[in-house]
């Protein structure tokens, strides 16, 4: 498999959900933050992050992730609630989580020496980030907060992990692979 150049500048990867449904509802309150910084990044949930160097990824990589991940079937979830982690973080909360969780836990069972948020938190909550601690000040995340919870529910079909690699926080960070998952077996 030829690396394209902007892999070779890579310096991380991760594993996310792209969920487009909250694409424009999210994307227009990220915008409205003063000093918030553009992501490349869609709206999604983060499966695991940080994941294996962007330079070590290859072919067996990219298998053993199709076949971890080919075991969760494909799914429907709400995002239908607005929180908080303490006064920084404002998040979708999806439901239910249990599959974003199954997910995870595929992954990390194929890839033990990578673990969610580097083991930071070792309950993962997955989560729809919408600003985090550096985007904007309190009390503009608090106004988009109340706005954004207006808008709630957005129904979402999750039928994709993506892998992305970049070189820092916002970018550009760029698909290296996406896997599809199963149809769901009634």
């Amino acid at each position: 498999m030829p690396v394209p150049a902007w892999l070779s500048r890579a310096t991380r990867s991760a594993l996310i959900v792209p969920v487009p449904e909250t694409e424009p509802l999210v994307t227009s309150h990220r915008r409205r933050l003063v000093d918030s910084p553009t992501s490349t990044v869609p709206a999604h949930v983060t499966v695991l992050y940080p994941f294996v160097h962007p330079a070590s990824i290859g072919v067996e990589t990219l298998g053993a992730l199709g076949a971890a991940l080919a075991a969760i079937p494909a799914f429907d979830c709400a995002f239908s609630q607005v929180k908080w982690f303490d006064e920084e973080v404002v998040w979708l909360e999806p439901k239910p989580d249990e599959h974003f969780r199954a997910l995870t836990a595929a992954v990390c069972e194929r890839f033990p020496a990578h673990l969610p948020y580097d083991g930071e938190h070792p309950d993962t909550v997955p989560h729809l980030t919408v600003a985090d601690s550096r985007s904007g000040d309190t009390a503009g995340k608090q106004r988009i907060a109340t706005d954004i919870a207006a808008h709630l529910p957005v129904h979402a079909r999750i039928d994709r992990v993506r892998l992305v690699a970049g070189e820092d926080e916002y970018g550009p960070w760029r698909t290296i692979a996406e896997f599809a998952l199963p149809p769901a077996v009634p």
